[in-house]
């Protein structure tokens, strides 16, 4: 029986690109069930790539492999990997940081190094730029479908070579939250921290309590009131902002009807900071 395959991409579909990958996928195995992770990551962008992962992998069954795409340094000397994660799942994508976010909150269980000479679409040898086509999603699809093994795949390489970038660990005093903007909700502009719903436990933040909040731009103060703790959007009157407990269980910092991140020009990565103290 064939499994699923997940694919992710900062290809966008105004070409046929993603198309082509599909067809990959079908003359693998006609029978197998793909599924679309995003196609919108921002072109070149690691960072987005690894938390998109994160936010969808732990709700897939074991067995499910993702295949992610966001590949700079495509035709270079990075290494092609497939991860095995601790809950069973596996990702196959370029060794360029795009497996730090799982390796830090979900836990990698053993990575193998794709040769990208052998375990290649049949007769792509000449092409060097579209390794998502030739060597990860038609690999993706003949491990999902059973057509090969995950030990197949290549030589076990120690999980602590796995190229990363640095993630910043919130931090909790009696006075004061710190943590950082990773990502955005994009279709609403609502700021995704990296602040857990125990550190609200933690302090036992009720629902209608106000938090002065701080960001901070490379530690430059970019926007700074008090804001209300609610259940969801809805607590607080349009166009006001409000806390609340994102769908990864950390804190989340929206505006009801309206982008956070369009109205304060917020962006994401560790240049971004938020503090919360109490008032």
């Amino acid at each position: 029986m064939a499994g699923f395959l997940v694919v992710q991409t900062d290809f966008g579909l105004q070409d046929g690109a993603v198309n082509a990958m599909y067809g990959v996928v079908y003359q693998v195995e006609p029978t197998l069930n793909i599924n679309n992770l995003t196609h919108e990551i921002e072109p070149y962008n690691i960072h987005d790539a690894s938390y998109r992962l994160l936010q969808a992998v732990t709700y897939w069954p074991a067995g499910t492999v993702f295949v992610s795409v966001v590949d700079p340094g495509v035709g270079s000397t990075r290494r092609s990997v497939v991860a095995e994660l601790k809950d069973g799942q596996y990702v196959i994508t370029p060794d360029n940081g795009t497996l730090t976010y799982l390796a830090q909150y979900v836990g990698i269980k053993e990575v193998r190094q794709i040769d990208e000479e052998s375990q290649r679409l049949p007769g792509s040898s000449e092409s060097h730029t579209f390794h998502g086509r030739d060597v990860y999603v038609y690999n993706g699809a003949r491990l999902a479908s059973g057509k090969v093994a995950f030990a197949e795949l290549g030589e076990v390489i120690p999980t602590s070579e796995l190229v990363t970038f640095p993630l910043i660990a919130p931090l909790q005093n009696e006075n004061k939250i710190s943590g950082t903007i990773d990502i955005t909700d994009i279709r609403f502009g609502s700021l995704w921290t990296n602040i857990p719903v125990g550190f609200f436990k933690n302090w036992q933040v009720e629902y209608g309590q106000s938090l002065l909040v701080k960001i901070y731009y490379q530690g430059v103060v970019r926007y700074q009131d008090e804001v209300v703790f609610g259940r969801s959007f809805a607590q607080v009157a349009p166009k006001e902002a409000v806390l609340y407990i994102n769908s990864l269980l950390n804190v989340g910092l929206g505006i009801n009807l309206d982008s956070f991140s369009a109205v304060y020009k917020i962006g994401t990565g560790n240049d971004w900071t938020i503090e919360l103290t109490k008032v």
